[in-house]
């Protein structure tokens, strides 16, 4: 079942700022932080799984099975991308569904041509309007649980747009979705001219690299909108951090005196539950000899 808290939040009028989470240990890390939400990204949670481009290459499947694991592990409502639903309406039924059983309590899906590409990249296609907002009401039809979150993005903007894009994402509104995410916004002004236009609660991207610039949740709460994903951030953060130890490690032939800050092994053993394995352990003798 959905997490309530996230649509108790928005209802609220509470900024919801939800990190990406590309992988497990950055889940266990989120939760030891502490955050109202944390974002399954399609981008990073594939690439760290796979390693291939979002291009619409990995599966429902794929994408279910890391999504569902992160649900389990998060202490924090999941918002996750479904890119278009991985297909048509009987695809898109049964993402909802799996989804939804998975727990998830805020459920992404776009207006692209299926296979779909990365919502920061060119030459992206989306589907006649009326398509979409027949997605939308197969997806709420498929819904049974309200505490999960229905939102619908247009990748409208880079290709079409803006007027195009916020006449898409007014519709999407009308037809019944929780949130609407006009994809790839390219400045602060048309950021309020979307928010303003629509009038309906929106998330936004902060896609680090990507068209859409980078505020603070407090100023896009000013702008107006009421929910942040900020998917990049742990994906490239680790990833640069990883690159800088294994050029260290190439040029030195140690991991010793690299300049780049590491997580501490028993911390990680910690933050993994390995005191529950050994508790289990101790308490059934496993790994112990008998008197």
């Amino acid at each position: 079942m959905a997490d309530p808290r996230l649509r108790q939040m928005i209802e609220n009028q509470q900024m919801v700022v939800a990190p990406g989470v590309f992988d497990m240990m950055a889940a266990h890390i989120a939760n030891r932080i502490g955050f109202d939400a944390v974002y399954a990204s399609g981008y990073w949670l594939t690439a760290s799984y796979l390693g291939i481009p979002d291009a619409g290459i990995a599966t429902f499947t794929d994408m279910l099975n890391r999504v569902s694991r992160l649900c389990e592990i998060s202490d924090a409502p999941v918002v996750a991308d479904a890119d278009t639903g991985y297909g048509g309406l009987l695809n898109l039924h049964h993402t909802v569904k799996g989804y939804e059983k998975a727990g998830v309590s805020g459920f992404q899906f776009e207006d692209q041509v299926f296979p779909k590409k990365c919502g920061h990249t060119k030459n992206r296609m989306v589907i006649p309007l009326e398509e979409m907002v027949d997605k939308i009401k197969v997806a709420l039809d498929a819904r049974t649980d309200t505490n999960m979150l229905l939102i619908a993005r247009t990748d409208a903007r880079t290709d079409y747009g803006l007027d195009v894009a916020l006449e898409r994402a007014q519709a999407f509104a009308e037809a019944g979705a929780d949130l609407v995410f006009v994809e790839a916004l390219e400045t602060e002004e048309e950021m309020r001219k979307a928010t303003a236009t629509i009038g309906h609660p929106m998330m936004a991207n902060m896609a680090d690299g990507g068209h859409t610039p980078i505020f603070s949740g407090d100023k896009l709460q000013e702008i107006g909108y009421s929910l942040a994903i900020f998917p990049a951030i742990t994906a490239l953060s680790a990833m640069a951090a990883v690159e800088s130890a294994l050029k260290h490690i190439k040029a030195t032939g140690t991991s010793q005196g690299s300049p780049v800050p590491r997580f501490d092994f028993q911390d990680m053993c910690v933050l993994l539950g390995f005191e529950d394995v050994w508790d289990f352990e101790k308490r059934w003798g496993i790994g112990h000899q008998s008197d």
